[in-house]
């Protein structure tokens, strides 16, 4: 929106100059004249759809049904979903654990080998002479009991579960979250720009096949009148050989020159089915109408320095460019990360035990801590490479700027030379127009022979066609010059500005 309020602005400006000269052409209305259905001649034999479309109304189709537009915005769904997913990375981490086990045996302590020794350890101990006789038969009572059990201690059995959790929060991973979330970011905003370059490229599309079509169904008029003329001219050529006034050179002239508008306006019906065909394949299969918005010619244009701001701060590849520089260097960062210690957080306990010793801890916290010492080298390898690539994108950045630059001079030029083309053309085209006037009138006195007037009607048609595509090479090269400039969507307030003026094939 800023783009197009910052056209409005410099075209408001350029209107204002305008009303401070003076000027000898009439006033004109804010839009400029649209040829509809019943504005064109009837005798368009068929190549005219029933349906009229507006150039906006092709714009809208097209950059709501195309599908590559299409294929974008999920892209762009997708790479938001990852955005959030990195900022996850800051958050703790919970998991539900379980586990059963059958183990091969029991878990324990067997301590029946050391049955032998504490037997004879009490036996020497009892037979020393320290212990009172008439004990010794009631301790020797109490340790028989002993000596005839099992020393193996279970400590675990072996069928065993437990149903716990565990949580784990970064603390400090030397960057890398913050690169990580950032480095998505820029991914997110580089798939916008990659699409708006899509969609500045198609509404150029547009533009093209759109003009393309009413520039074929004008040259098409432009054939028939010339048929229509050539073939009067004919009918007095038979009639005039017939009554002996001319040779029969003449009546074949212009028998040859029948022919060859008839072929020409064969060609140019051809070209508008193909023509219609791409233009409906712009539009993602819509059935393509008939061109109703002129083409157009603006009086005045905005200086080549507002198209360089522009290009400089809105074009989507000096954008994409700028992310991928940025980009680099938060891989920079990753590889620096490498270097520093990662501290994490963690704890977890057990909610459910199924035979589990008692021995065991239900719960535990604690502090890790990772330090990378020696990896082979790996990591200043690395990290030098990531330096070098943030150097390279900035020169692939500044090489970007100087084309593009480059690029909109050369539009801009040529936008200038289709101007220029067209008012020379017009110059040519009143002089055209009074030539077949006289010849016209030189025939009929019997003055100039049916040839010349033929030639002349030609030359016209010939004069007209080349005005008509010089107005198409300019409306292209706008739209060109604003997808360079990422203006493109600003292509619709063009047709609305005061100095907007059709090109139509009879004016």
């Amino acid at each position: 929106m800023n783009k197009c309020v910052s056209l409005l602005t410099a075209a408001t400006w350029l209107a204002a100059t305008a009303a401070a000269q003076p000027s000898e052409a009439p006033s004109r209305p804010d839009t400029p004249t649209f040829v509809g259905t019943a504005g064109l001649p009837a005798a368009f034999d068929g190549t005219i759809a029933e349906r009229p479309m507006t150039l906006d109304e092709a714009l809208f189709v097209t950059l709501t049904e195309n599908p590559a537009l299409a294929a974008s915005d999920y892209a762009l769904r997708a790479a938001a979903e990852e955005r959030r997913a990195a900022v996850g990375l800051r958050l703790p981490q919970l998991a539900l654990t379980g586990a059963y086990a059958y183990l091969d045996k029991d878990i324990g302590v067997d301590l029946n080998r050391a049955k032998g020794t504490f037997d004879r350890l009490t036996s020497e101990l009892l037979s020393s002479g320290l212990i009172p006789p008439s004990l010794i038969p009631s301790i020797q009572g109490l340790l028989q009991p002993i000596l005839e059990s099992n020393w193996n201690l279970k400590m675990q059995d072996r069928s065993l579960g437990f149903i716990g959790g565990e949580v784990t929060l970064p603390i400090w991973m030397g960057g890398r979250i913050g690169a990580a979330i950032r480095a998505a970011r820029l991914n997110e905003q580089t798939l916008h720009l990659q699409r708006q370059g899509q969609r500045c490229a198609l509404v150029s599309q547009v533009v093209e096949r759109y003009f393309g079509l009413a520039l074929a169904l004008q040259v098409v008029e432009v054939r028939r009148q010339v048929v229509a003329g050539v073939r009067s001219h004919l009918d007095d050529a038979v009639e005039l050989e017939r009554n002996g006034v001319i040779a029969a050179s003449e009546r074949l002239y212009a028998e040859v020159k029948m022919a060859e508008a008839e072929r020409d306006l064969e060609d140019a019906r051809l070209q508008v089915a193909t023509i219609r065909s791409a233009l409906s394949g712009t539009l993602g299969g819509a059935e393509a109408g008939t061109p109703v918005t002129a083409m157009f010619l603006l009086d005045r244009l905005e200086p080549l320095s507002f198209y360089r701001t522009l290009a400089e701060e809105h074009n989507p590849l000096l954008g994409t460019v700028s992310l991928k520089r940025q980009l680099a260097e938060e891989g920079v960062k990753v590889k620096r990360a490498e270097f520093l210690p990662q501290i994490v957080a963690m704890g977890g306990g057990s909610f459910y035990n199924y035979q589990v010793s008692g021995i065991v801890p239900r719960w535990a916290v604690g502090i890790g801590i990772r330090i990378k010492l020696f990896d082979g080298l790996q990591r200043e390898r690395n990290y030098a490479a990531a330096r070098q690539t943030v150097l390279q994108v900035g020169e692939l950045e500044r090489e970007a700027a100087t084309g593009i630059a480059v690029l909109v001079e050369q539009r801009y030029n040529e936008l200038a030379n289709f101007r220029s083309r067209i008012a020379s053309l017009e110059h040519a085209l009143s002089f055209a127009e009074e030539y077949l006037r006289m010849k016209e009138i030189a025939f009929r006195e019997g003055i100039a022979p049916s040839s010349e007037v033929i030639d002349a009607e030609l030359n016209l048609a010939a004069i007209r066609t080349e005005r008509l595509q010089a107005a198409y090479g300019f409306d292209l090269a706008l739209a060109r010059l604003l997808e360079t400039t990422g203006a493109a969507d600003c292509y619709a307030s063009y047709l609305r500005r005061r100095d907007a003026r059709p090109v139509l094939f009879d004016r």
